[in-house]
């Protein structure tokens, strides 16, 4: 089997592993709940997955539910839900028609009801009611998307201007119990920071909302500055929460699969957390270390990377990652670099990510395609499309961030 061949089928079964099929069943099925109806509301990239299974899992005891997800993420209908699709990064109108509609659905519900919230990376666009403008939201996410900021950091301005955010949508909830069925797509697992935390009592303050805003010095109205000092919900005692999925569980899938390939592994972290340029360097000098050690061995990181915008073109961190890779294992034989989302898009493409190999650079070279210029750009699509070092996997049902990988593998002739 060829390295890239290897590279997919890691790919493939790291993901197989983290969708949330068999995690959302064991947390519902023999589940008691109160005499009363039971609604559910799903959102999030893995929503209309979690959704359906909960379906499933209810049944008949099931009297409505919404589900809301991005464009191109629901995989048709499910027994007594709407489906909405939505925005995202950026929320839009359907992302505020389908919060409105989830609203409605658990508004005058009884202590005898139970929602049941399915909750998955995403929902902090997906589902939205904003205190202020659509368009100054779009404006202000934008600006946070652009500066580098962290998704922590997003999510913490982004809960002091909705009305669903930071704990909001399960007050609106009450007196019925809230049931909050979560996959994780944040470092550590915050549940107040997963989707900015509609179910969940906020534990960041108005003080740490206005920091982020000098940091990056980032221009706001006086309405935003006036909510950004009116603090969030800091108790709930309707609410439940099983925290389900996770980018470890990713890591050790992808261990597992690299060890079956013959590949020594070695997870080098799942907290990774910086810009995706500076990833992909330090993955490239991992592999120049190894280069010559003639073993087939693998180093897996998982976590979530940044990207600073500072041009108009089209790509994802994954892809920034994979490109900043390339020319560090120029001429490497038998190495490549991939980087992949779990949910199967990255940023606004059709691609889950990105794989180079040692030739990847010389090849942009002979297309005239500098690699500085490119990631300067913010342009590694389609440099990555012209030398086939894009991934692509379709929408997943999962979201649970990012893994990279470097693969090295045992020349043939030398082996034993």
């Amino acid at each position: 089997m060829a390295i890239r061949e290897d590279a997919q089928e890691i790919i493939n079964q790291a993901l197989k592993s983290c969708l949330p099929d068999k995690a959302v069943r064991r947390a519902l099925q023999g589940k008691e709940f109160g005499d009363g109806k039971i609604v559910m509301v799903a959102i999030g990239k893995a929503a209309w997955q979690m959704a359906r299974c909960g379906a499933e899992c209810l049944g008949e005891r099931l009297s409505s539910g919404i589900v809301i997800t991005k464009y191109g993420h629901s995989m048709g209908d499910i027994e007594r839900c709407k489906i909405v699709e939505a925005g995202h990064p950026v929320p839009d109108k359907n992302s505020f028609e389908g919060t409105k509609q989830a609203m409605e659905l658990v508004k005058n519900l009884n202590r005898e009801d139970t929602v049941i919230f399915l909750i998955s990376g995403g929902g902090s666009a997906l589902f939205e009611s904003p205190l202020i403008s659509p368009e100054e939201l779009t404006d202000l996410t934008n600006k946070l998307l652009n500066c580098g900021a962290n998704i922590v950091e997003m999510n913490t301005i982004r809960k002091r201007i909705s009305a669903v955010k930071g704990g909001k949508f399960a007050k609106l909830c009450a007196p019925a119990s809230v049931y909050a069925v979560v996959l994780s797509d944040i470092l550590g697992d915050p549940l107040d920071m997963i989707a900015s935390g509609p179910a969940c009592c906020d534990s960041s303050t108005c003080e740490q909302a206005l920091d982020i805003i000098n940091k990056y010095r980032i221009s706001i109205s006086k309405q935003v500055l006036k909510l950004l000092k009116i603090e969030t919900p800091k108790s709930l005692d309707n609410v439940k929460t099983v925290v389900t999925g996770s980018v470890r569980e990713l890591c050790l899938a992808a261990a597992k699969t690299c060890e079956s390939l013959g590949y020594e592994t070695i997870i080098l972290t799942d907290q990774l957390e910086c810009q995706a340029r500076e990833a992909g360097l330090m993955l490239s000098s991992i592999a120049r270390t190894y280069a010559n050690s003639n073993k087939s061995i693998a180093f897996i990181v998982g976590g979530e990377t940044v990207v600073r915008v500072s041009g108009d073109g089209k790509g994802g961190r994954n892809q920034e990652l994979a490109l900043a890779a390339a020319e560090g294992i120029s001429g490497l034989e038998n190495v490549v670099i991939f980087s992949v989302g779990s949910d199967g898009t990255d940023g606004p493409t059709d691609a889950a990510g990105g794989i180079v190999e040692g030739l990847t650079a010389d090849k942009l070279h002979i297309l005239g395609m500098d690699i500085h210029k490119i990631l300067e750009k913010n342009d590694a699509y389609p440099a990555l499309k012209a030398v086939g070092g894009l991934i692509f996997t379709g929408p997943t049902g999962t979201n649970v961030n990012d893994i990279a990988c470097v693969l090295m593998r045992k020349n043939e002739e030398q082996q034993d």
